[in-house]
């Protein structure tokens, strides 16, 4: 597959490193050199010096017969007419970042695909909805919703009372049904369990389960269960504007923003909101504002030491649950080691996003799971699956990966060693991130 894609920014350029482990042809072109660097003497990859809505400079990266051109520069009008041009010039499929809710909108899809745009993309609109659900459920550090809600992925970091603590998984302690372990992440290392391993203090669990269950695996990781009321926004952010515009009108909401034009802005977009112009990460603006009863800290300004630090204040002064958007990858272990409750990362969603699409048609979805390098692949079982020939323990699966769940028939299901995947079931994959195209030889049609 040839894949060009235009904006060597963040997103840009870890998409372009995600796929270029893929064997994929992978171009990246950028009017700045300075971005492209040494990408292509460190990846497989070829970069080009050019402008994404220049003609010249698309047909010389070669975007006629491209399978997917790729515009994510960080202006909207640009990464629209790149691919409107793209298009003309041969290009198969096309997909745009853009910053307009408006256009995401179901009704305007067809519209946008009649002018050759194929697929468009907002990162900050994924990241409130990130938001969202961390604030659904606090006790976890990162949750995710499986399948169509058949299954759910809760990432749960482990206290001294936690029941779990010391258990191996030799000793029956989980075999109770009501929750799977797929992966641990300690320090640095992801641990995909087996028998004689056993969870410790300080461990990052990764479980899939099903919906009725959650309470079962909160009680066992022992977690106590909190409702959120106040919130408060550090950045009046895109991310902070989309979230709180969608996050339930009875939950008390402030966003400080040192920026006084900033705010005159978000005052006029969110009714519902309390904007303050003031430094939040000054101690004493916070306890000026409440931080002291605050439920929620969530921290989105453009700087990722900011957010990291200003969260572990929030934690001093009592706060239940903290997010970071923290875009510097190399920071999100350190966010992790120092506590910081939950960690967004635009780019590494929205590279997600685009790359199920380029997995084989028995991938039903992928989800980056950013902090513990790995992904969550959904995959769809046919009859000449050669997951199906055995039980599960026999499938001699690619070391680093595992299976968490399945869907039959619309119904979440649990698997254990003996599991036998049927034709027509969805399973859920947890492996590491370069496990995935080996994994897909067990779906294949």
């Amino acid at each position: 597959m040839r894949i060009i894609i235009a904006g060597a920014g963040e997103v840009g350029t870890h998409l372009a490193k995600l796929l270029s482990r893929e064997n994929m042809d992978i171009s990246l072109m950028d009017e700045n050199p300075e971005r492209l660097g040494d990408l292509e003497a460190n990846y497989d990859m070829i970069t080009r010096v050019g402008n994404p809505t220049s003609i010249h400079d698309l047909r010389d990266i070669g975007v006629k017969g491209a399978d997917l051109f790729i515009s994510v520069t960080p202006h909207e009008t640009e990464n629209m007419t790149a691919c409107l041009i793209a298009k003309q010039l041969g290009a198969k499929k096309t997909l745009a970042r853009i910053d307009n809710y408006e256009y995401l909108l179901p009704e305007n899809k067809a519209f946008f695909e009649s002018m050759g745009l194929h697929h468009l993309i907002y990162p900050e609109v994924i990241a409130s909805n990130e938001i969202q659900e961390a604030l659904k459920n606090p006790w976890m550090r990162y949750h995710m919703t499986l399948c169509n809600g058949a299954l759910e992925l809760c990432v749960v970091k482990v206290r001294e009372q936690a029941e779990i603590v010391g258990k191996t998984f030799m000793s029956g302690f989980f075999d109770h049904g009501k929750y799977r372990v797929v992966a641990i992440k300690r320090g640095s290392e992801t641990i995909i369990p087996c028998g004689t391993d056993a969870v410790q203090v300080g461990d990052m669990v990764y479980a899939i389960c099903l919906k009725e269950d959650m309470e079962f695996l909160r009680e066992q990781t022992g977690k106590t269960k909190r409702e959120i009321q106040n919130v408060i926004f550090y950045g009046g952010s895109r991310i902070a504007q989309k979230a709180a515009q969608s996050l339930p009108d009875e939950l008390n909401i402030k966003i400080l923003e040192a920026d006084r034009e900033r705010c005159e802005y978000l005052s006029q977009k969110l009714s519902n909101v309390l904007i303050i112009n003031t430094d939040g990460s000054n101690m004493e603006n916070l306890k000026e504002e409440g931080i002291e009863d605050a439920d929620a800290f969530i921290a989105v300004t453009e700087s990722s030491e900011a957010n990291i630090f200003a969260c572990l204040a929030a934690k001093r002064f009592g706060v239940h649950k903290t997010i970071a958007d923290v875009e510097n990858l190399d920071y999100i272990p350190m966010a992790e080691g120092l506590d910081v409750g939950a960690v967004l990362n635009k780019k590494t969603t929205t590279a997600s996003y685009i790359y199920q699409m380029l997995l084989n048609a028995t991938v039903l979805n992928v989800h980056n799971l950013a902090a513990a390098d790995a992904e969550i692949v959904e995959f769809m079982a046919t009859e000449d699956s050669r997951a199906t020939k055995d039980k599960v323990r026999l499938l001699n699966l690619p070391e680093g990966s595992t299976i968490g769940g399945i869907v039959r028939a619309g119904e979440g299901i649990l698997v254990n060693g003996e599991t036998t995947i049927l034709p027509g079931d969805q399973v859920v994959v947890l492996c590491k991130n370069d496990v995935i195209r080996q994994l897909e030889k067990y779906f294949k049609q």
